[in-house]
């Protein structure tokens, strides 16, 4: 059964030992960089703003840097055959390795992490150039992932020293409306769940937000148990899945068989006008998920009043959801890459602060279709 904190989340300044600004960037290791950037450029509306590779004297690895709004991707790949970035990509496909979190002391986020179990991703480190300094250090979270700690305040520059400004000309790659990053969500094996909402509790701080259980997140066939974790001022979210015992293989089983470890299985973007940024996205190609019209039959009786008009949600696809607070507007799209591991979540809230309870079974029946055509339900 689903439940929720009481009282919700707030900032505790004076006892927060690890307080978080946000979301600084997230990077992906990718088989080709370059054709990468070009589609969230095309495709998302991103902007190349930074570049590092071997024209700035890197020599083992080129990353091209993604921005809209304060969403930020950095988009890695390798130039040799033998490093871990090349092992990653050849493990898991294109994936998420670091989700980087922008903090105010980046040393004292790392001494306080790591006295707390944190696993030792890298020690901290400051880089230099003539726009000012960068300290960031490492830890691990679940699979090979890795929270990196940005301290900014010291520089001006495109991104962060070895970075040179970059733009590109692409034609249709204009903004869609994206914001900022909501949450990001992470899968593990299964039973382990808890063990990784420990982590954040009791080495980064974080508080247990709502947990949901099979019986939330179910329909005939598969099932998953979830609980979300919040910092202290409620900036970084983090949902974190694992499989649940049901009559076919769940979508947390086919991405952990397709990404061979746990790993980041999707990241909530903010819009602030869901219709507009949804009609972009499906004109430059973007695939959803999509769920039968009969969702919409009784919708108004289950949601309540929305401000949007029902015939344009039900032509876009949406979905709505409402709690005390107010109601929310989401869209999934499909996997991204060939292998079914990452996707994205555009979302606008309109007061809600939870994550779509009412649209878990047309969710998961919708994944459960392209499960299906795959081979892999």
């Amino acid at each position: 059964m689903q439940t929720m904190t009481s009282p919700a989340v707030q900032a505790q300044p004076a006892q927060d030992f690890l307080p978080l600004n946000g979301t600084d960037y997230i990077e992906f290791y990718v088989g080709n960089a370059k054709q990468s950037a070009y589609y969230y450029q095309a495709a998302f509306g991103f902007e190349l703003v930074a570049y590092a590779g071997p024209e700035t004297g890197v020599r083992d690895r080129a990353s091209y840097v993604l921005q809209q709004n304060k969403i930020r991707f950095v988009l890695t790949t390798s130039l040799l055959p033998d490093s871990d970035i090349t092992r990653h990509v050849a493990q898991h496909g294109d994936g998420v390795k670091v989700m980087a979190l922008w903090v105010d002391d980046a040393r004292k986020s790392f001494e306080e992490t790591t006295k707390r179990g944190a696993k030792v991703a890298f020690e901290p480190y400051t880089i230099e150039d003539e726009n000012g300094s960068v300290t960031m250090a490492g830890i691990y979270t679940y699979g090979e992932t890795i929270h990196t700690f940005v301290e900014r305040s010291n520089y001006n520059g495109p991104f962060m020293p070895g970075f040179v400004a970059k733009t590109s000309g692409v034609p249709q790659g204009s903004p869609v409306g994206l914001q900022v990053v909501d949450h990001c969500v992470g899968n593990v094996g299964w039973g382990e769940m808890n063990q990784w909402v420990k982590f954040y509790e009791d080495v980064l701080g974080f508080k247990l937000l709502i947990t949901f259980d099979d019986d939330d997140i179910s329909t005939e066939y598969s099932a998953l148990m979830s609980k979300v974790v919040s910092n202290g001022n409620g900036f970084v979210k983090f949902p974190i899945n694992e499989p649940a015992e049901g009559k076919k293989k769940s979508q947390i089983e086919e991405y952990l068989d397709f990404y061979h470890s746990p790993g980041v299985q999707h990241m909530a973007l903010i819009t602030n006008d869901i219709r507009t940024t949804v009609t972009e996205l499906r004109r430059r190609g973007v695939e959803f998920l999509s769920v039968p019209g009969t969702y919409y039959d009784d919708l108004l009786e289950r949601i309540g009043h929305i401000d949007e008009d029902l015939e344009s949600v039900k032509s876009l696809n949406l979905l709505v959801d409402r709690d005390e607070e107010g109601y929310l507007l989401q869209i999934f799209t499909k996997p991204v890459e060939d292998r079914p591991t990452v996707f994205f979540e555009i979302i606008q809230r309109k007061g809600a602060k939870s994550f779509g309870k009412g649209n878990f079974k047309a969710l998961f029946e919708a994944i459960e279709r392209e499960q299906g055509l795959r081979g892999n339900l």
